[in-house]
């Protein structure tokens, strides 16, 4: 890179991206009003959706974290990127031609995120050339015995990597890239005579983020001299955190989000068997359990309906059995309900396809059980019931499982349904259940005699107590006082700030002049007035900001996100004006109300003093008049 980016792309840049499109690849976002979309926040977990995009703006927010900013900022946020990468990822992705200055200063504080996410694309490529090369041959019936032809394997962008120890290595460097970056990418490893290929010899498939970006791979060996394990995938790497990803989300993203429902299976293969079966929604974690940060990012995309499902896929065998039980344990973070698929026989969705059909695929996500219900029947399984031992052992572990259902109306009915399969007495039963609820509660609760416990972390506090002061309370919207005036304040400068130009700079000089009663609104109103100049420019909210004190930049963000009252489009101009026109019409009647009480007290209408009064009366009745008649 030459230099920095010419200030002009970048404002082009964000003016063409939309915001929208954007966060999609990442959120499932739903209408919420005029130029306005909403959805589960991104950057922390909720179950109520507060997290606001207006595309007009070019703006989001989140009203619970706080988290707000644009493009540019997401990207940043979301895929850990620098500003400079996140501004080439957009224009890239809006087939923009960047200029860059002269003089600019290229910071080389770490990997270079582009440069890396460069790397394995072109590395994606060298391996689906080398698939349908000669040397690609065995990898090609290896795939297609699993039923899987090259119409398949495009859509998937499965690959094969030469068995050579340095053939990606040559072709990249080839390309420019260095052996750091191929390092920094994990496609390379590190021996005493320099860099090698990691993957050799392997079917290879990319994991892709939701826009469809490479960051890593997994690979299956295919010859019996291969000593390496049977599966092989990418190490961390600046762009490729394993617990953070699932594989085929880039194609599923659309299918889940649609249909509130997302399917967990255990492989690459099963995840293009059921794709190819006609379950679009299949995803699978990639060479790690199915933990909290995967249940983040299906959620975000599938939102929190009540209605929604996810269905997980396990083998039957003991590993199978654990995976169940860690996917258990992380139930409660979802809203969706959850369930278990196994397929008759143990076979998974790959190998069903392969030997019964698509429609076999379809009909065993059909024949779901509800997690907590297969998780109590494999709970119970590893002990002997025929025995009083084994019942005892088996009630003490399968008694947390009922008292951890997150709806309780359903736990009666399961205790029923453990105290038949024991074949023990229901009050026994409901007494373990019941004590393991008593149980996890004094397990949430913290000790009294810890420093948490007895009033937050100790430490050298500069309060003179020992404890850290608490943090200052965000000022936002939630903050404000519940009291009418304050409603027609915050709604009025809403309507500055959304909708300035249908109010028009005349009105908007006026209003910033009008009496707000409640500090942080009065602040708001005072930037909005020194930003009026850049009133109709790409740049109008940035200057509000810029013009604001740092401590209520997040409720000036707010007022710019959060939804119009009225949400009719054909009327919001108007609804606007009147808002803005009710705080001035009420700053002129206060005004009246003092006039009105100085004439009474001067007593006599013949006094000069009272005429004049009179006089600035009329002129505040023209006024309120002509506020109406504009």
């Amino acid at each position: 890179m030459a230099g920095r980016i010419r200030q002009g792309d970048i404002e082009e840049v964000k003016r063409r991206v939309n915001l929208a499109d954007l966060v999609g690849d990442y959120v499932a976002l739903k209408n919420a009003g005029i130029d306005s979309m909403k959805g589960l926040c991104p950057f922390h977990d909720e179950r109520s959706p507060s997290f606001h995009v207006r595309p007009a703006l070019g703006y989001y927010h989140c009203f619970g974290c706080g988290e707000s900013g644009d493009a540019f900022t997401f990207l940043q946020r979301m895929d850990h990127l620098s500003f400079t990468e996140s501004v080439e990822r957009l224009a890239a992705r809006i087939n923009y031609v960047l200029t860059y200055e002269e003089g600019g200063v290229r910071r080389d504080d770490g990997p270079n995120r582009a440069r890396l996410l460069a790397a394995n694309q072109e590395a994606a490529a060298f391996y689906r050339e080398q698939l349908a090369g000669d040397e690609g041959s065995f990898a090609r019936d290896f795939l297609a015995r699993r039923g899987f032809d090259g119409e398949a394997c495009d859509r998937f962008g499965v690959g094969y990597a030469p068995r050579g120890w340095d053939s990606l290595t040559k072709h990249l460097r080839g390309r420019g890239f260095t052996p750091v970056e191929l390092t920094q990418a994990g496609l390379v490893s590190e021996g005493q005579r320099g860099v090698y290929d990691r993957f050799r010899g392997r079917v290879v498939w990319p994991i892709r983020d939701t826009s469809g970006q490479t960051l890593g791979f997994g690979a299956r060996k295919l010859y019996d001299d291969d000593q390496g394990p049977k599966y092989l995938n990418t190490p961390e790497t600046p762009v490729y955190h394993k617990s953070q990803v699932l594989y085929g989300l880039d194609l599923a993203k659309r299918a889940v989000s649609r249909g509130h429902r997302a399917i967990v299976v255990e492989g690459y293969t099963d995840v293009m068997a059921c794709h190819l079966a006609g379950v679009e929604t299949a995803v699978a974690t990639c060479g790690t359990a199915f933990g909290k940060d995967h249940i983040s990012v299906l959620r975000r995309i599938m939102g929190d309906d009540a209605a929604a499902e996810v269905v997980f896929t396990f083998d039957p065998d003991e590993a199978g059995q654990k995976a169940a039980l860690r996917a258990f344990s992380e139930e409660r973070r979802f809203t969706a309900q959850t369930y278990v698929a196994v397929a008759p026989d143990g076979l998974d969705p790959s190998d069903l396809r392969l030997h019964r059909g698509d429609e076999a695929v379809r009909e065993l996500f059909d024949r779901k059980v509800p997690l907590f219900e297969f998780a109590l029947r494999q709970a119970i399984s590893r002990f002997d019931l025929n025995t009083v031992e084994g019942r005892v052992a088996a009630l003490r572990r399968a008694a947390p499982i009922i008292a951890e259902i997150k709806d309780p109306a359903l736990r009666p009915g399961y205790s029923r349904e453990l105290a038949r399969m024991l074949g023990s007495d229901l009050g026994e039963v409901q007494r373990a259940v019941r004590a393991a609820e008593a149980g996890a509660v004094r397990g949430r609760q913290p000790d009294p005699r810890s420093p948490q416990g007895a009033g937050g972390d100790r430490g050298a506090g500069v309060d003179g107590g020992g404890r850290e002061p608490a943090p200052a309370p965000r000022i936002g919207l939630a903050t404000l006082a519940h009291a009418p005036s304050t409603w027609l304040e915050r709604d009025a400068l809403m309507a500055m700030l959304q909708q300035g130009e249908s109010v028009g700079a005349d009105l908007l000089a006026q209003a910033v002049t009008a009496q707000v009663s409640e500090p942080s609104l009065r602040a708001v109103r005072d930037a909005v007035g020194a930003a009026l100049p850049a009133l109709g420019t790409p740049g109008w909210l940035d200057r509000v900001l810029a013009e604001a004190p740092e401590a209520i930049r997040g409720l000036v963000r707010e007022l710019a996100m959060a939804p119009m009252p009225q949400r009719n489009a054909s009327q919001l101009a108007a609804y606007s004006r009147d808002v803005v026109i009710s705080l001035l019409d009420r700053d002129l009647l206060s005004l009246k109300g003092e006039l009105v009480a100085r004439m009474q007290r001067i007593g006599d209408p013949a006094d000069p003093g009272s005429r004049r009064i009179q006089e600035q009366l009329v002129a505040l009745e023209a006024a309120r008049r002509g506020l109406r008649e504009e």
